[in-house]
């Protein structure tokens, strides 16, 4: 893996362990890194690079669930094919310098169109992801998603990996949500 080949350039001579279900090691000068599987994947193999790599996988069956105020991104995937999707906008009005009775006025509309905006996730979620017990990666807006996964349809899809940090979902947005879902995650600390 070249970003072993990397470390190891710029930290000197490095020692290969297998620690917390990942491929971690230690170089000369004190620096740290850890890599670890995506899809919460446990590595128990070599402490060899070549290995690890060996390990990564995509599961046969997965989903993507990215929810944000202003838009959704739902995905089927096998391995890293997207098989079905649906980009969705709602509009949901921004907050207002206006007091008193305007400011309660536009704060019950805006969770009104937000309450709107996650039902039409959830809809869409339903109908992609459906009733199937599969791994769904999700990002974008930890109380959004909160709420799409609360719908009695989505209760068999259960949340792996690491949380994903986007913006508001486009088919860009997914695009990359994919491939960031099924990378490799490393943590380095440099002495």
């Amino acid at each position: 893996m070249r970003w072993v080949d990397n470390f190891r350039a710029g930290h000197g001579d490095t020692v290969l362990t297998v620690a917390d279900g990942g491929l971690t090691g230690r170089a000369s000068d004190g620096s740290t890194f850890a890599a670890y599987l995506p899809f919460d994947a446990t590595y128990a193999g070599e402490p060899e690079p070549e290995a690890f790599s060996s390990a990564i996988r995509c599961p046969d069956h997965w989903g993507l669930l990215l929810v944000r105020k202003g838009g959704f991104a739902v995905a089927r995937l096998r391995g890293r094919t997207v098989e079905e999707h649906k980009v969705g906008q709602r509009h949901v009005q921004g907050r207002t310098k206006a007091g008193g009775q305007s400011q309660q006025r536009f704060a019950r509309r805006r969770e009104n169109q937000a309450r709107q905006a996650y039902e039409a996730a959830a809809e869409h979620a339903a109908r992609i992801l459906g009733g199937s017990g599969m791994p769904v990666v999700t990002g974008g807006d930890h109380a959004a998603v909160d709420e799409v996964l609360a719908d009695v349809r989505l209760r068999r899809l259960y949340p792996v990996g690491w949380w994903l940090s986007v913006p508001d979902p486009r088919r860009a947005v997914l695009d990359r949500a994919v491939a960031d879902a099924s990378s490799v995650r490393v943590h380095i600390v440099n002495a």
